[in-house]
C-alpha cells in the first residue's frame, strides 16, 4: 500500500538481458520503447531524455524545441533501481512541479535464467488528491502493460 488510501500499482516484465543493459535501455533509450500515445505535449513528440542523476529531469521535446517535464530522479542507483517524480495529474495533465506528483520505482533484478524481472510500481497516487483513484483504476491491470510490454521488446 501507500502512504495513503490508494494502493501502489505494480507491474512487471522478465527479458532476457542483464540488469545493467534494462538499466541503460531504460533510462537511455526511451525513445525506442516509451508508448507514443503516452505524451504531455499538444505537438508530437521528437524526443526523449532522462538526465542521468539524483534531481536530473526526464523529459519530452516537440520539433519547435517545446519541453514538458515528466519529473525529477530521487533515486539514481545503477543498473538496480531508479525512482521518480512522476508529474502527471488525475486527467493525464502535466503537472507544474512535484508537489503533487506521484512517484515511479524501478527496480531491475537478475533471475535464474540469466534475464532481468524490471518492476514498474506507481506509488504515491495518494498525492494526487481525489483524482488518485482514477489514475489507479487506469494504471491497474495485468502484468506487464503497455510501458512494460514495448520496453521488454524494444531491450531484446
Amino acid at each position: 500500500m501507500t502512504e495513503g488510501s490508494i494502493p501502489d500499482v505494480r507491474k512487471f516484465v522478465e527479458v532476457q538481458a542483464d540488469a545493467k543493459r534494462c538499466f541503460v535501455y531504460f533510462t537511455e533509450r526511451m525513445a525506442e520503447w516509451w508508448p507514443p500515445t503516452h505524451v504531455l505535449l499538444s505537438r508530437p513528440r521528437a524526443g526523449l531524455a532522462m538526465e542521468p542523476w539524483v534531481d536530473g529531469r526526464y523529459y519530452e521535446w516537440d520539433v519547435d524545441g517545446t519541453e514538458a517535464d515528466w519529473g525529477r530522479v530521487l533515486a539514481w542507483e545503477p543498473p538496480h533501481r531508479l525512482r521518480l517524480t512522476w508529474r502527471v495529474g488525475g486527467q493525464f495533465q502535466a503537472l507544474p512541479d512535484d508537489e503533487r506528483a506521484s512517484e515511479i520505482e524501478v527496480v531491475f533484478a537478475p533471475v535464474e535464467s540469466g534475464g532481468t524481472r524490471v518492476e514498474l510500481a506507481h506509488v504515491r497516487l495518494d498525492k494526487l488528491g481525489a483524482d488518485g483513484q482514477g489514475i489507479f483504476r487506469a494504471l491497474d491491470g495485468p502484468s506487464p502493460g503497455e510501458t512494460l510490454q514495448r520496453f521488454a521488446e524494444a531491450v531484446r
